[in-house]
């Protein structure tokens, strides 16, 4: 059995790129495997955030997990800020860390230099806390898309590092490579991802759209003027895009698909592209509609924190018994 560990920050509105790419792959994998996760909303606060808002959103979060397949009677599903290990065991990973190599992290850079000069140390150090979120769990392995590559990458740093000086007390976890995600772009820039926080709401599927919204959205997603389906990322980047989403949502090859839509136009294709999202994703929202009015959720919660809570603990008294951080 391998311990697997994933966190995602209740910041704003989810799309369809995280169901496809991550959150529906996370009930393949907790069949026979030890998993832990987690609505990172201390991560969410390296940026001012609405205190009520950011109240909502965690407990909404944790309802969109649960609606997209999660089983929390076979996972362990948290709020990171109800672990207190978490911010301690970031603190310890703090200080192993060097100011060079946060400072060249892709994210840090490119959030810095929106920021000017006021730039909250808390972005600086997003990654010691994410590495103490995984190494906490003694993680085997981390679903990760290609943003987040280099966050493990020093997270394994660090882990081997703090070994290194003080014995083995942290599992070095492993980029999960067993999941299907698909990657979905933009439908009005289709050759960049798919991003909850795009000003032009018009190229973001949100999980909670409605099925007009949806039907709006794909309507106008940007493709060629061949008015022919065929998949190829470079010369055709928008009706590609929606292959590869039709191909996601239906468990078709991009093959499939074009044999389907040969000799048909876009107009066509797209209405059943956004019929078969509207598919996936309805009763995904009247799931989590029923959750967030219910009290099972907290009590869900309350419980997937507690048993975090055991695990993280012990394997923080490992690593400060092994720093010398105790009296008796």
């Amino acid at each position: 059995m391998s311990v697997i560990f994933s966190g995602i920050q209740p910041s704003g509105n989810l799309t369809l790129g995280n169901y496809l790419g991550a959150l529906r792959n996370f009930s393949k994998v907790q069949e026979g495997n030890e998993c832990y996760y987690c609505v990172v909303n201390q991560h969410a606060i390296t940026v001012p955030q609405d205190p009520k808002l950011l109240h909502e959103r965690t407990r909404a979060l944790a309802a969109i997990y649960i609606a997209s397949g999660l089983d929390p009677e076979q996972s362990t599903l948290f709020v990171q800020s109800e672990v207190p290990e978490h911010a301690m065991l970031g603190w310890i990973m703090t200080t192993l860390s060097y100011v060079g190599e946060l400072e060249r992290m892709t994210q840090y850079k490119d959030k810095a230099s929106k920021r000017g000069d006021s730039i909250p140390a808390g972005l600086l150090t997003y990654p010691p806390l994410m590495a103490a979120d995984i190494l906490l769990y003694q993680t085997n392995f981390v679903p990760v898309g290609d943003d987040q590559k280099q966050h493990l990458e020093i997270t394994r740093d660090l882990a081997q590092r703090f070994n290194r000086l003080y014995g083995d007390v942290f599992t070095i976890p492993e980029i999960y490579l067993g999941q299907d995600g698909t990657r979905v772009m933009s439908l009005q820039e289709p050759t960049k991802k798919m991003s909850k926080s795009d000003d032009n709401t018009t190229a973001t599927i949100y999980l909670l759209d409605t099925p007009k919204d949806i039907e709006k959205k794909i309507k106008r997603a940007q493709t060629d003027s061949e008015n022919s389906v065929h998949y190829d990322r470079e010369k055709k980047p928008g009706i590609s895009n929606l292959i590869e989403i039709l191909s996601a949502v239906t468990d078709q090859t991009h093959e499939q698909v074009e044999q389907a839509y040969a000799g048909k136009g876009y107009g066509a294709f797209k209405k059943d592209v956004a019929d078969a999202v509207i598919a996936v994703l309805e009763p995904i929202q009247q799931r989590y509609e029923e959750l967030l009015k219910h009290p099972d959720l907290d009590d869900i919660l309350d419980k997937g924190s507690a048993k975090a809570h055991a695990k993280a603990s012990e394997t923080y008294e490992k690593a400060v018994h092994a720093m010398g951080l105790y009296r008796k």
